[in-house]
C-alpha cells in the first residue's frame, strides 16, 4: 500500500482546461470543474495498492495507462477500482488530459 495522501494532491495532474474526468459515470471538463469534483469527495485521505497496470505510447507522444487496484479512503472498507488515463508532456511536465475512474462494484440487479 502506498502511504495515504490528501485527496487534493490528486488535482495536481490536471493543469489544462482541456482535461476531462469521468468519475463513476459523471463527466467533468476543465481544471476548475475537476478540482471542484475531487475536492467535494466525502473523504480526506486516500491510499491505494496497484495490482495490475498496462501502459502504451500513443502516436502523438502521450502515454495511455490502465490501472486496476484497491483503495482505502479514510477509514472506509477497502474497495477495488479501475482507472484509465492519458498523460501528455507539456512544457517538460506530464499532465493528465483524460481520466476515467470506476469503483469495481458489481450490480447484479
Amino acid at each position: 500500500w502506498l502511504s495515504p495522501l490528501p485527496i487534493q494532491n490528486c488535482t495536481l495532474l490536471f493543469q489544462i482546461d482541456a482535461s476531462c474526468l469521468t468519475w463513476e459515470g459523471q463527466q467533468f471538463q476543465g481544471k476548475a470543474a475537476i478540482v471542484e469534483k475531487l475536492s467535494s469527495l466525502p473523504f480526506t485521505k486516500i491510499a491505494h495498492s496497484i495490482t495490475a497496470q498496462d501502459h502504451q505510447p500513443t502516436p502523438d507522444s502521450c502515454i495511455l495507462s490502465m490501472v486496476v487496484g484497491q483503495l482505502k479512503a479514510d477509514e472506509d472498507p477497502i474497495m477495488g477500482f479501475h482507472q484509465i488515463f492519458l498523460l501528455k508532456n507539456i512544457n517538460d511536465a506530464w499532465v493528465c488530459t483524460n481520466d476515467i475512474f470506476r469503483l469495481a462494484l458489481h450490480n447484479f440487479g
